[in-house]
């Protein structure tokens, strides 16, 4: 805990971010740091509650409760509290392979979790984490951890998303030798092309990239496995294979137009956005570029915030973003109780942007695309949407309510269906009903010997966080399965 009575003395701050009039005119990250006594204070209001659910790490039914990482967020609050930042350091590394990660693009499952957050807002522990590890980094104490001896046991892992980088990080320090096989030209993964530079700046990515490079962890990139690189060949070099491909088959938008020149998956858009600015600045211009254009967003979670904030730095003319969902309530209702995550209306800095340039908030809730309209040319020259209503179950458009909008492009963010399959029908591994591998959590092996799973390949389309800690159980996995 923290001071005894700070929960009640101190009221809950953050940082500013920068202002959007200035964030949007670069590709910079927004959040900014406190001074270590304004931390102090803040790690302070973590109260003496007994039984902390911040770090339950708890998965009931679709609802998350306290950390997946099982992180020791008391004991690390109070160090900061303290002024030792060093030993915080050292409690936040037992549990947290990226706390550099995950405190700039995770929702916070902690806070939502946080025992002051009953009857007051939780302790910003989200903050407090990523401004350890900064802090770390910067004072140059994130040293390479060097294994002591080798087991001579080749590990790959296919994939150097969150939940591979777990996975290699941790079987590295076990000593086992680890390639990472990743089929862009840059590792990371999702953390290098799926989450904006203003969110997460790559130079952050890389750095955590050399260090594990200066601890054995082999990286290989440009490579495909599967299509470059033979999937046999793969199980025949290595004692044991972890896939961590994430879940990246778009869920498709399903209307007439859909295949007009104009419509982009947010999975492409954002890629070739971020290998663009880390390429040549934007100058080469290889990628979907918004100036001057009407946007309309599909989708309305963190991705199609993304889209929206990336369509602003571009220049567009306008961008809306549409939600079938019906908008959430400002504060928990009855049937969403702490300790569960709280599913509450949160405006995120792509809105905030929408609402400076533009004047309102981009969301339009309960409204969905029904066509898209073409011109001469076979682009997109329109779009047609209609109110839903969700009295049966399921969205069914409101009769009287279609629209026509004027729309240069349109920017598909409505989630992901699953991995992509051919890799998985390749070495003939069993499926769920919703076309992840199966693999028993915990246990992470799939139907092959010696071949194991991780991540969003598995679980599904989930959190960062989530996919760090499945990349740490199977990396144990594997290991026992390695030194039997």
């Amino acid at each position: 805990m923290g001071k005894p009575t700070g929960f009640l003395e101190y009221e809950r701050q953050l940082p500013e971010d920068r202002p959007p009039e200035e964030r949007i005119n670069d590709w910079d990250e927004f959040h900014t740091h406190f001074d270590i006594e304004k931390l102090r204070i803040q790690g302070a209001r973590c109260m003496d509650c007994g039984v902390p659910f911040c770090h339950a790490g708890m998965q009931i039914g679709r609802t998350s409760i306290g950390c997946p990482l099982n992180n020791l967020i008391p004991e690390w609050n109070d160090l900061v509290f303290r002024g030792d930042m060093d030993e915080a350091y050292k409690r936040l590394s037992l549990t947290a392979n990226f706390p550099e990660f995950t405190g700039r693009v995770c929702p916070a499952l902690c806070e939502g979790s946080c025992t002051l957050g009953m009857h007051d807002p939780a302790v910003t522990i989200k903050n407090i984490e990523c401004h350890i590890i900064d802090t770390m980094f910067e004072q140059g104490k994130v040293k390479p951890r060097i294994p002591a001896s080798s087991t001579e046991k080749r590990v790959a892992v296919v994939g150097s998303g969150p939940s591979g980088l777990a996975c290699a990080d941790m079987l590295n320090q076990m000593g086992h030798r680890v390639t990472v096989f990743e089929r862009a030209d840059r590792p990371g993964g999702l953390l290098m092309y799926g989450i904006p530079n203003m969110k997460l700046d790559k130079k952050i990515v890389e750095r955590r990239i050399k260090l594990m490079s200066d601890e054995g962890v082999v990286f290989v990139t440009n490579t495909e496995i599967g299509r470059n690189y033979p999937a046999v060949k793969l199980v025949d070099e290595f004692d044991a294979v972890v896939l961590c491909t994430g879940a990246s088959a778009p869920r498709r938008l399903r209307v007439d137009g859909a295949e007009l020149k104009g419509v982009h998956y947010a999975v492409d858009f954002l890629s070739a956005n971020t290998k663009s600015l880390l390429d040549s600045g934007l100058e080469d211009r290889k990628y979907i570029n918004t100036e001057g254009k009407n946007v309309i967003v599909v989708g309305g979670g963190d991705t199609g915030t993304d889209c929206v904030g990336t369509a602003i730095r571009h220049g567009c003319k306008s961008v809306v973003q549409l939600e079938i969902m019906p908008e959430a309530p400002s504060e928990r209702t009855a049937s969403n109780p702490w300790p569960e995550w709280p599913r509450v209306k949160k405006t995120d800095y792509g809105q905030e942007e929408a609402e400076y340039v533009f004047g309102s908030d981009p969301r339009e809730y309960l409204t969905t695309i029904t066509r898209i309209e073409s011109d001469e040319r076979g682009c997109v020259s329109g779009v047609y949407t209609s109110k839903v209503s969700w009295e049966t179950g399921a969205p069914v458009p409101v009769p009287g309510t279609e629209q026509r909008r004027d729309c240069d492009i349109v920017l598909v963010a409505m989630g992901f269906t699953g991995p992509e399959q051919e890799l998985i029908n390749q070495l003939t591994l069993e499926t769920d009903a919703r076309s992840n591998i199966k693999a028993k959590e915990g246990v992470h092996k799939t139907s092959m010997k010696g071949i194991f799973a991780a991540g969003d390949c598995r679980r599904g389309q989930s959190l960062v966080v989530w996919a760090i800690r499945e990349g740490r159980e199977a990396a144990a996995a594997v290991n026992e399965y390695l030194m039997k």
